[in-house]
């Protein structure tokens, strides 16, 4: 069965419907990970997206039950060159094409993925649709060009009640903006007892839990749809160590007084290399966001910049000059990705230790 995508300039693209034949209009972006599909279609911060892979063959390793990075992916479509139609792995359970069916998520095969880039890489990202072929073109760019892009995606993936996942070490509150497994996992890991909040969480309410730390996680759409977690921020500054990721990142800025932008098309892969400034060490990171902090708006914040993208210079980490609070634009966690950043996690484990004894010394 034959299906389109059709986007708000008019460009239609033709290929071969897979997932579920139910029809969904999002944000067109693309991903140039080779791997990691299972991951980037299962994380949240593609809510409201149809996400375009740059890799040509896809679900050739299949679907299993330990990689996904949501219990309930909210991604709006998969556009693939080619799906792998028999996986091949020993860990694979199902297949893409299966799993997109269960979760209603519509896909598109046999397209030119990489002229669809190529468009999105010179006009930026543009409202899409994926739909069958009996519609009306003209009606659905007319819409499309109509539609506003969401705003509450944050609300959507955000836990609607807190939870905890237990440890012996550092207490952790984790705001959860979208967040993905992995970060769980990586405190997990390092024994910290974690309680993970909703975005909209007040700070009286996390100062009430009493934390070593609060964690600002990864999460959809733009940090400005979100200013009940700036004020959260503002009222936690000082009071607690801090560590942001992706729209954690920008938020920390936000609260600080910078300024955040939507970048052209975004960073979306798991190959984008990152300096620390302080070092020369350069990371080979994972990313996911389509907006950007602006380097001229820190000059009246107490921010300094701790890392730049190598590719085209934004900026990717953040620290505060007062307060013990960092943030990274950057996936540390990666999953998928590579793993050069991990010790980000360690990083903050270890200044929630400092705080803790220095607050005791000066008791």
């Amino acid at each position: 069965m034959k299906r389109q995508l059709i986007l708000e300039d008019g460009t239609v693209f033709i290929g071969k419907a897979f997932g579920s034949e139910i029809e969904k209009d999002g944000e067109v972006v693309f991903n140039t990970g080779m791997t990691g599909y299972q991951e980037i279609l299962s994380d949240p911060s593609y809510c409201g997206q149809i996400v375009t892979l740059t890799y040509p063959l896809i679900g050739n390793y299949g679907i299993n039950r330990d990689d996904f990075e949501t219990i309930n992916p909210s991604i709006h479509g998969l556009i693939v060159k080619e799906a792998a139609d028999i996986p091949s792995y020993w860990r694979s359970e199902t297949s893409l094409d299966q799993l997109l069916k269960e979760r209603e998520i519509p896909g598109l095969e046999g397209i030119d993925t990489r002229k669809l880039t190529r468009l999105i890489r010179k006009y930026g990202t543009m409202k899409g649709k994926l739909c069958s072929m009996d519609a009306d073109v003209n009606e659905v760019v007319a819409h499309l060009q109509k539609k506003s892009l969401m705003t509450d995606q944050v609300k959507r993936v955000s836990t609607i009640k807190p939870y905890a996942s237990p440890g012996r070490g550092s207490r952790v509150v984790l705001v959860d903006f979208g967040m993905k497994h992995g970060i769980l996992r990586e405190f997990n890991k390092r024994n910290c007892d974690v309680v993970v909040v909703p975005y909209n969480t007040t700070a009286e309410e996390i100062l009430r839990m009493n934390p070593d730390g609060v964690m600002l996680s990864n999460g959809p759409g733009d940090p400005k749809d979100v200013p009940e977690a700036i004020e959260m921020v503002k009222g936690l500054l000082g009071k607690v160590p801090f560590f942001g990721i992706c729209l954690g990142h920008q938020l920390f800025a936000l609260a600080c007084g910078a300024n955040t932008v939507k970048m052209k098309f975004g960073h979306r892969g798991s190959n984008h290399p990152v300096k620390e400034l302080t070092t020369g060490r350069v990371d080979i990171t994972s990313q996911n966001h389509g907006y950007t902090v602006e380097e001229s708006s820190l000059e009246q914040t107490r921010l300094k910049v701790t890392h730049l993208a190598v590719n085209d210079g934004t900026v990717e980490g953040l620290a505060h000059l007062d307060y013990p609070a960092f943030s990274v634009q950057y996936h540390p966690e990666a999953s998928p990705g590579p793993e050069d950043s991990n010790g980000l996690f360690d990083q903050f484990v270890n200044m929630m230790n400092t705080e803790k004894k220095e607050g005791i010394q000066h008791a």
